[in-house]
């Protein structure tokens, strides 16, 4: 508003003037008085004026500067270009949290904690006192906030923010994740006895983010039972309940925990199943002739582990030149062995083999007797016969096919046969022969073929009979004490 600096006053006074001419020279004092008056009046009233319009100039040039300054601050606000990732990382590893912003200008970007309400950087500065946390940052673009050995305690939101006006700000998430670890004190031993068909139950605690899952499995594979009626292969759950377990479930057992986060970790559990010793013999009764070597088996089972040996006439056996002892174990199986060299008299009878541990003891028996050695037989020889003499041996080998044969023809069929192999060529059959003999092998007539053969079928019985006791006597005492043995232990049971 544009004030003027004079007004219409002077018009007025000149009419004032002509309105009061008359007395102008009589009211000359009064005049000057009024005069001066008035020109003070004018001259205020021109000097505010000016600082008005000095003012109002001002004012109007500041707006417009502000509202420039207003509309380049407008055109250059800062802004973020792209959100914070979420990033996951393994607990001891290092991360990265990036915050990108474009035109920033004179601001600054601040890095927060939220869980923890813990301001971490201001522009390049570090404020928090954890050295873990550094900030870097590239053409004032991409601030990153760099985190080192990262532990549980960092999960959580982290905010970009920049102090613009109004205050910009953007969120992230940091997951950590921490592999499984076994927990020791709120788990089984490594090493736990239990009595057979008896139940037990296993534990195993883990712990780790995000929360671990346990299977358990037998080292060896196999499956075990789980209750009455089911065995299984794999089990779930951080407890593992053996039902009456047996001594085939002796083992060691894997307790398992994963949660996706490698790597997976295991805990070994060896399950021991005591029980008292037990004795398998596979053969009670044994025949061996004399002079020869024999070996005797025994087989115990026991655990803990027994101590095994053998024993004969009330005396312990032990490796010898006469004896020799081997033992072969097994996890609770033993496997005796005992090899008697050059049997005589006095090495036929009962031997036994005796185990024993901490829950008891058993014994198993073994009867050596003699059998008769088999019969050899007789080498064979050739007959001579020169013209008229003839000396020789009857051939003495096992029955053959043609020896067969002339044991089972008819009477007549033997006759012929004799009466063929009792000719002798003529002499006109020798005269070919430079000396006049004639040499081939030919039974021995008469009485001393009939005399052979009777020999021969005397052998074949007593061969006979001795195999008979050599095998039919055993194999029956053998099923006899097999079934008292076995019975005997139904009792102990």
């Amino acid at each position: 508003m544009r004030v003027p600096f004079f007004t219409r006053a002077g018009n007025d006074d000149k009419d004032g003037c002509v309105g009061g001419g008359g007395g102008r020279h009589n009211n000359h004092s009064h005049n000057s008085t009024s005069q001066q008056q008035r020109n003070s009046h004018h001259h205020h009233s021109h000097l505010s004026s000016k600082w008005t319009r000095i003012l109002i100039v001002g004012l109007y040039v500041g707006l417009c500067q502000m509202a420039a300054v207003l509309s380049q601050a407008m055109k250059e606000l800062p802004k973020f270009g792209e959100p914070i990732p979420n990033v996951t990382v393994a607990v001891g590893r290092d991360a990265s949290l990036p915050c990108v912003v474009e035109s920033l200008g004179n601001h600054k970007v601040a890095w927060v904690h939220i869980d923890r309400r813990m301001i971490l950087t201001i522009h390049r500065h570090i404020v928090t006192k954890i050295p873990r946390f550094s900030v870097s940052y590239d053409s004032h673009k991409t601030w990153l906030l760099n985190i080192n050995a990262v532990q549980q305690e960092d999960r959580g939101y982290y905010m970009c923010q920049i102090n613009s006006e109004p205050m910009q700000s953007q969120v992230g998430y940091l997951q950590v994740v921490v592999p499984p670890n076994i927990l020791d004190d709120d788990s089984s031993d490594s090493h736990v006895a239990v009595r057979e068909h008896q139940n037990i139950t296993l534990s195993c605690k883990a712990e780790g983010f995000p929360e671990p899952r346990i299977t358990w499995k037998r080292e060896d594979g196999a499956a075990f039972a789980v209750d009455r009626r089911k065995k299984v292969n794999v089990s779930e759950g951080e407890r593992l309940h053996l039902f009456k377990i047996s001594r085939l479930e002796m083992g060691a057992y894997l307790c398992i925990a994963s949660n996706g986060v490698p790597p997976s970790i295991s805990k070994r559990i060896t399950v021991d199943v005591e029980f008292s010793p037990m004795t398998y013999i596979p053969n009670q009764l044994i025949g061996a002739p004399k002079s020869t070597n024999v070996t005797l088996e025994c087989h115990t089972e026991a655990f803990p582990r027994a101590i095994s040996y053998w024993v004969y006439d009330n005396m312990m056996i032990l490796t010898t030149g006469k004896y020799n002892t081997e033992i072969v174990e097994s996890s609770y199986r033993t496997h005796m062995r005992l090899t008697v060299r050059g049997l005589k008299d006095k090495d036929f009878g009962k031997y036994r083999c005796l185990s024993k541990n901490s829950l008891g003891e058993t014994e198993g028996s073994i009867r050596l007797y003699e059998i008769p050695m088999p019969s050899v037989p007789p080498k064979a020889t050739e007959v001579k016969q020169e013209k008229n003499n003839a000396v020789g041996v009857v051939r003495l080998n096992p029955i053959s096919k043609t020896d067969e044969k002339w044991n089972k023809g008819g009477k007549g069929e033997r006759d012929r046969e004799s009466k063929s192999s009792n000719r002798v060529p003529s002499d006109s059959s020798g005269s070919n022969s430079p000396n006049g003999f004639n040499r081939t092998s030919i039974r021995v007539p008469t009485v001393e073929s009939a005399n052979s053969a009777t020999d021969r079928a005397g052998s074949l019985l007593q061969l006979s009979l001795a195999k008979c006791v050599a095998y039919i006597l055993p194999a029956t005492y053998l099923i006899a004490m097999t079934l008292m043995g076995r019975f005997s232990v139904l009792l102990q049971l």
